[in-house]
């Protein structure tokens, strides 16, 4: 499944619009990446725990959308966009979302 940011693939044409696909994956804070994230405040840098947590985030919710145009018969996913928000204290949610499309080379 290609999966790209851009409206329009160069090479490929697009022969079918199939829809808006969407995947979501929402994580809560663990007690250690808190404990360690306090302390990093303290010092400054990347707090790696909550980096992971994200980018594992990311990973689950592309996945599900991947799935969800997969059953719709798409072979690429365009226009897709990343966004994240705080669902309640401790916890965010990754939605990624994007049209699921066919396509062919030129």
């Amino acid at each position: 499944m290609l999966v790209t940011t851009t409206d329009e693939l160069k090479g490929y044409k697009v022969t079918e619009v199939y829809g808006i696909v969407k995947g979501s994956s929402i994580r809560a804070k663990h007690l250690g990446r808190d404990i360690a994230a306090t302390l990093k405040g303290f010092v400054g840098g990347e707090l790696k725990g909550y980096s992971e947590m994200l980018d594992e985030a990311r990973e689950e919710a592309k996945n599900r959308m991947i799935e969800q145009a997969d059953r719709k018969g798409a072979n690429a996913i365009i226009a897709v966009r990343f966004v994240s928000s705080q669902v309640m204290s401790g916890a965010a949610e990754v939605l990624v979302y994007g049209t699921a499309v066919h396509i062919t080379k030129e």
